[in-house]
C-alpha cells in the first residue's frame, strides 16, 4: 500500500507540474494580436509579390509550379531578421522575432502567391480568351460562337474575391478533427514547420545565415544572367533560348537546352521521379509520337490544314495528354477515397490510433492547448460561407450570362465534401488534388448547360469547386505549420485572409504585366500557356462528345487513358526499391504540349543535386533549398523589368539565331 501511495504523489505532483508548465507557457506566449505585426505584413507583401510574378511565369510558361513554402519561410525570416537588426545597429528597440511571426508571415505570403498559381490564369480564365476559343476550333460544334471573354482587370479580380475566400471557411470547423484527433501529418506543412523552428535556435541562426548567403549569391548570379540573354534575343526565334545543343534536327523538335535557371532551380526543388517523368515524357512525343503521327499526315488527317490546327497534329497534341491527365486522376481519387475510407473505418472500430490511446507530451498537451485556445466561433463559419454562396450566386451570373445562379449554388452545395476529401487526402499524401475535383465541375455543368452556354459554364464551375477545394486544403497545412510552432489558429486564418485579399489584386496585376508585354497562348511562343487550350477542349469535349475528336485520337487516347491506370496500379503496388522509378503518369503529360526544352533544364537540376548529394549529402540538404530558390527568384524577378522594357517599346540590340548550311 505504501508502494501505490508514493506512485500517487508521484504523479498527482507530475500532474501538478505539467498544469503549471502549461500556465507559465501560456502567459509568456505572445497573443494572437501580436503575432500579427505591420512589419509582418509589410514583408508578406514583398514577398507575395515577388513570388506572384515568378509563380505566373511558370505558369504561362509550362504550367508546372514547384512547392515553395519553405523557400517563403526563408525569405521571411530573411527580411524580419534583417530589419531588427538595423533598427538595433542604429538604437532603436524593435519586438523580438518569434517563430510564430515567421509563421504568420509565409502564411500570409503564401495565401498571396497561390491566387497566381491556382486562379486559373493559365487554365480555366485564360481558356476563356478569344485567342484559345480560335485555336480550339472557332467552328466547331462544341466551341459555340461568342463562347469567349476577354480578360480585363476588373471582373477578373472581382471573380477572385468571391470565390476565394470561400476556401478558408469551408473546413474550419473541422480543424480540430483533422490536426489534433486524427494527428494527419500534412507533409509540408510539417516540413516548413521543421524549418522554422530550426531557424529560431542558436545553431539556427548560424544555418541561416549560409543559406541566405547561398540564396543571395545564387540570386544575383540568375538576375545577371537573364539580363545578359536579353541582350540576345532580339527577334523571333532569338537568343540563347533557342541554342541548338543537341544539333539543328533536335532543336526543331524542341530538344535543347535553354539555358533557363528558373527551370533548373525548379528541376532542383522537385523530386528526382518528377524530372525524370518529365524527361521521359519529352522523348515519348516529340522523340517518338509526333514524328510518327505527323507521318500520317494526309491519311489520319488533310494535309492542307496548318499543325495549329484541332483537326491536324494539334488535335493529338492536346487530347492525349488529357487522357493522361484524367487516367491519373481518376485513379489518384479513387486512391485518396479509399485511404479515408479505409482510416476513417479503422478509427471507428476502435483498431486505428484514437487521440485518447496515444502518449502526449507536454510540448503536445502545449499545442492544443494554443491551437483550441483563440478558436473561431462556428457560427462565423456557417454565416460567412452563407453569406458568400449568396453573393457569388447573384455575382457570377452578372459576369457570364451563360451561367445560371443554380449552378452556383450546386457548386457550393458540393464543395464541402469535396474540400474535406482534399484536405484529408493531402494531410496523408501531400497531394493537393484539387484540380481533379475541378474537373469534375467542369464535366457536369458543361453537359447540363448544352452546346450554347457549356463552354463558359464548364470553365467557371471549375474554377468555382477548385479554388474553394485548394484554398481549404492549403489552409489546413498552414493549420499544421501553425500547430506546431505554437502559432494562434487565429492569427492564421486572419493572415490568410490578408494575404487572400493581397493576391486577388496582385495576381491579376503580375498576369497583366506578362498578357500586354508578351503574346501569351501562343503555342509556338515562350508563353504558351499549354493547360488553357487544354482546358477549353476537355470542356468541348463534355459538351460534344467524342466527336471532337481527329481521326483515330480516340483509340489512342483510351489507350494513353489506361496505360496511365496501369503505371499508376504499377507503381503503388510494386516495392518501394522499385516503385520509386515508375514515372509518374501527370508529369509523362507534361511535355506533350509544352515541348522537350524545360524538362531538359529540369533534368540539369536534379542532376545537380544527385551529384551533390552524393559528394556532400548534409550540405546539400542544407543548400539545395536556398540555392534553388535563387535561381528561380533571379531570372523569375528579371521577368519586371523585361516585361516593362517589352511594354515601353524597348527592344534589345542583338539577335543570336542559328541556321544550317
Amino acid at each position: 500500500m505504501a508502494e501505490s501511495k508514493d506512485t500517487f504523489e508521484i504523479e498527482k505532483t507530475d500532474v501538478e507540474d505539467l498544469v503549471s508548465s502549461q500556465e507559465d507557457f501560456l502567459k509568456n506566449s505572445p497573443p494572437w494580436s501580436e503575432q500579427i505585426t505591420v512589419r509582418g505584413l509589410f514583408a508578406s507583401m514583398v514577398i507575395g509579390v515577388l513570388y506572384s510574378i515568378i509563380v505566373m511565369k511558370l505558369v504561362l510558361t509550362t504550367g508546372l509550379v514547384p512547392a515553395l513554402n519553405v523557400s517563403a519561410a526563408l525569405l521571411a525570416y530573411v527580411l524580419l531578421r534583417t530589419w531588427t537588426r538595423i533598427l538595433n545597429k542604429i538604437g532603436f528597440s524593435s519586438r523580438p522575432f518569434t517563430k510564430q511571426e515567421n509563421t504568420i508571415v509565409q502564411t500570409c505570403a503564401v495565401a498571396c502567391y497561390s491566387i497566381s498559381q491556382g486562379g486559373g490564369f493559365g487554365s480555366y480564365l485564360l481558356g476563356l480568351n478569344k485567342k484559345t476559343y480560335e485555336l480550339a476550333g472557332a467552328h466547331t460544334d462544341g466551341n459555340s460562337p461568342g463562347s469567349y471573354k476577354e480578360p480585363a482587370l476588373g471582373w477578373i479580380t472581382g471573380f477572385l474575391f468571391v470565390t476565394c475566400f470561400v476556401g478558408l471557411l469551408v473546413l474550419v470547423p473541422l480543424r480540430k478533427v483533422m490536426i489534433i484527433d486524427y494527428k494527419l501529418t500534412f507533409p509540408n506543412g510539417t516540413a516548413t514547420a521543421v524549418l522554422i523552428e530550426g531557424f529560431h535556435t542558436s545553431k539556427g541562426d548560424k544555418m541561416a545565415k549560409k543559406q541566405v548567403r547561398g540564396f543571395t549569391k545564387f540570386f544575383s548570379y540568375s538576375f545577371l544572367w537573364g539580363f545578359f540573354k536579353w541582350f540576345y534575343s532580339g527577334g523571333e526565334k532569338c537568343g540563347f533560348a533557342q541554342f541548338p545543343t543537341f544539333g539543328l534536327q533536335a532543336w526543331r523538335q524542341t530538344f535543347f537546352f535553354d539555358f533557363n535557371m528558373t527551370y533548373i532551380g525548379a528541376g532542383m526543388i522537385c523530386p528526382h521521379i518528377v524530372n525524370l517523368s518529365l524527361l521521359f515524357g519529352a522523348v515519348l512525343s516529340w522523340g517518338i509520337l509526333w514524328p510518327l503521327i505527323h507521318r500520317m499526315k494526309g491519311e489520319w488527317y488533310p494535309d492542307n490544314l496548318p499543325e495549329n490546327n484541332m483537326k491536324s497534329l494539334q488535335g493529338y497534341k492536346v487530347f492525349i495528354p488529357i487522357s493522361i491527365l484524367l487516367g491519373d486522376g481518376l485513379y489518384n481519387l479513387f486512391k485518396i477515397f479509399s485511404i479515408i475510407i479505409k482510416s476513417v473505418h479503422l478509427k471507428a472500430s476502435g483498431r486505428g490510433l484514437k487521440p485518447d490511446q496515444q502518449s502526449e507530451s507536454i510540448d503536445d498537451l502545449h499545442r492544443n492547448e494554443t491551437f483550441m485556445r483563440d478558436s473561431i466561433p462556428l457560427w462565423i463559419a456557417f454565416s460567412g460561407y452563407t453569406l458568400c454562396s449568396v453573393i457569388s450566386a447573384n455575382v457570377i451570373p452578372r459576369m457570364f450570362p451563360q451561367i445560371r445562379w443554380y449552378y452556383v449554388v450546386l457548386a457550393y452545395i458540393f464543395a464541402p465534401p469535396l474540400a474535406f476529401c482534399n484536405a484529408y487526402g493531402a494531410g496523408l499524401t501531400d497531394m493537393n488534388l484539387a484540380y481533379n475535383y475541378g474537373k469534375i465541375a467542369l464535366f457536369i455543368l458543361a453537359a447540363w448547360a448544352g452546346k450554347d452556354s457549356g463552354v463558359v459554364a464548364g470553365l467557371v464551375g471549375c474554377g468555382v469547386v477548385k479554388s474553394i477545394v485548394s484554398i481549404s486544403a492549403d489552409l489546413m497545412h498552414d493549420f499544421k505549420t501553425g500547430y506546431l510552432t505554437f502559432s494562434s489558429p487565429r492569427a492564421m486564418v486572419i493572415s490568410q485572409a490578408v494575404g487572400t485579399a493581397m493576391g486577388c489584386v496582385v495576381a491579376p496585376l503580375s498576369f497583366f504585366l506578362f498578357y500586354k508585354a508578351f503574346d501569351v497562348g501562343n503555342p509556338d511562343g515562350e508563353f504558351k500557356a499549354p493547360f488553357a487550350l487544354i482546358y477549353r477542349n476537355m470542356v468541348i469535349l463534355g459538351v460534344e462528345g467524342f466527336s471532337a475528336l481527329p481521326d483515330h485520337c480516340l483509340q489512342l487516347c483510351c489507350g494513353f487513358f489506361f496505360l496511365a491506370i496501369g503505371t499508376d496500379l504499377v507503381k503503388d503496388l510494386s516495392p518501394p526499391k522499385y516503385g520509386k522509378w515508375i514515372p509518374l503518369p501527370m508529369a509523362v503529360a507534361v511535355p506533350f504540349l509544352v515541348g522537350a526544352y524545360f524538362a531538359i533544364d529540369m533534368f540539369v537540376g536534379t542532376v545537380i543535386v544527385f551529384v551533390w548529394q552524393k559528394l556532400n549529402s548534409d550540405r546539400a540538404t542544407l543548400m539545395v533549398p536556398a540555392v534553388a530558390s535563387g535561381l528561380i527568384c533571379g531570372e523569375g524577378l528579371w521577368t519586371l523589368p523585361s516585361s516593362i522594357l517589352a511594354l515601353a517599346k524597348v527592344n534589345p540590340p542583338i539577335c543570336m539565331t542559328f541556321h544550317s548550311h
